[in-house]
């Protein structure tokens, strides 16, 4: 396993809480999930807060979504020995942050969010023109920054998202990181390091200032993260210093461009609630089988003898996700050439569907059954969470001045 450096060893992911999870869900987000619990210090969180931007009419959906979900992760392989799982209205240092940041961050800096008016035009039948939808980006930034979050994992739609995180953890360092002597303070901070890595890091601390040089940017951080005899304030305050800014408070994330398959709906569309075209995670046996054998297929072959194209029919996708080279070598053969009919096809799917489903269902039962234990994993999970917010809110309160002690 390649070294993480410590700064990108922390993962912050959500879901929102809109209704019981499906194969998108599954394959777009949890997957990564599984894997990412093993390499990084993982926090997953369930967003009820962020169900309220657009289910604020009937929140009831939210708190039945609640419990199914966490049940859902865990029935998937999400390992609560290996990240922290909990529910993010339970840690309200979210909301304290958020707050804090809604001081700075400008206002066109939210309106120009590319999803705040495509999701206002996609969900034309919701009232959206509220302030929390408006700031839901920012709570996001909160989520984020609350725990320091080295590494967000997104697909290339949410990347603007983590963008405007970065842009809010700068302006907040550039406004609050310029403590009193930061200067003196930093320099005593390198003397920690033994004279001869406060020698390199200077010089190196020199070669980017004055030249731009970012290989010595580079080196400088590695420099700093190999040292182990500083605190963590000094080593915020002498990455602040190398980059010619002031003490890192919050630092900038970094997104984690995820492995994101394309789960096709019943209708060919990406899979969605909003369109009803899901299957959903734990869905009956029967229920997968009848809607995958009804979905629509290559207009083109109206007859079993008509050739066919694969590119052009939904069920192709499914191939993609579940199926061997060899057998879509015989799909793209027997589609093309007529030689296999589309329930034939469809089959393949079904079975390969019902084969992953079938352990889920089998796990989620045990934990349904066993809900102190679901409860005792979130309880757990929302301490350790708090532990770490906490630390970070203190800080934002003391160099914004609203710390009273």
């Amino acid at each position: 396993m390649t070294p993480v450096p410590s700064q990108y060893q922390r993962v912050l992911s959500g879901m929102r809480a809109t209704g019981k999870l499906h194969l998108g869900h599954y394959h777009g987000v949890l997957k990564n999930w599984i894997t990412l619990q093993h390499e990084y210090e993982c926090y997953f969180f369930v967003a009820d807060w962020h169900a309220l931007t657009t289910h604020y009419e009937d929140p009831s959906i939210i708190s039945e979504s609640v419990w199914e979900m966490v049940i859902d992760w865990l029935a998937a392989g999400v390992n609560p020995g290996a990240a922290k799982l909990f529910i993010q209205s339970r840690v309200p240092e979210h909301a304290e942050l958020h707050l804090l940041l809604s001081m700075i961050t400008p206002l066109g800096w939210l309106e120009r969010v590319p999803t705040y008016k495509d999701q206002q035009e996609k969900l034309k039948e919701k009232d959206l023109a509220t302030y929390g939808f408006l700031g839901y980006p920012l709570l996001q930034s909160a989520d984020i920054l609350i725990y320091r979050a080295g590494l967000v994992p997104v697909g290339e739609d949410q990347v603007v998202h983590v963008e405007l995180t970065r842009e809010v953890a700068r302006r907040f360092n550039h406004l609050y990181g310029r403590e009193p002597d930061f200067a003196e303070k930093a320099q005593n901070a390198a003397k920690k390091m033994g004279r001869k890595t406060a020698k390199l890091y200077f010089e190196l601390r020199k070669r980017y200032q004055e030249q731009g040089d970012v290989e010595a940017l580079e080196t400088g951080r590695a420099l700093l993260e190999s040292q182990h005899n500083i605190s963590i304030g000094d080593r915020e305050r002498l990455f602040g210093f190398l980059e010619g800014g002031g003490k890192i408070i919050l630092p900038e994330p970094q997104v984690l461009l995820t492995q994101s398959s394309r789960v096709p709906g019943l209708d060919g569309q990406k899979m969605s609630k909003s369109y009803g075209n899901i299957i959903g995670l734990r869905e009956p046996e029967e229920s997968v089988s009848q809607k995958l054998k009804t979905m629509p297929t290559d207009p083109a072959r109206v007859r079993l003898n008509d050739p066919g194209n694969p590119e052009k029919c939904p069920v192709w996708d499914f191939h993609q996700l579940y199926s061997s080279d060899s057998l879509k070598d015989w799909v793209q053969d027997g589609c093309q050439n007529a030689k296999i009919g589309c329930l034939e096809c469809k089959q393949h799917v079904i079975d390969a569907v019902i084969k992953e489903q079938r352990p889920i269902i089998e796990r989620a039962a045990e934990y349904t059954e066993d809900p102190k234990t679901v409860r005792n994993i979130i309880n757990e999970g929302c301490e350790a969470a708090r532990n770490v917010a906490r630390e970070t809110l203190d800080e934002v309160r003391q160099v914004m001045g609203l710390s009273y002690r």
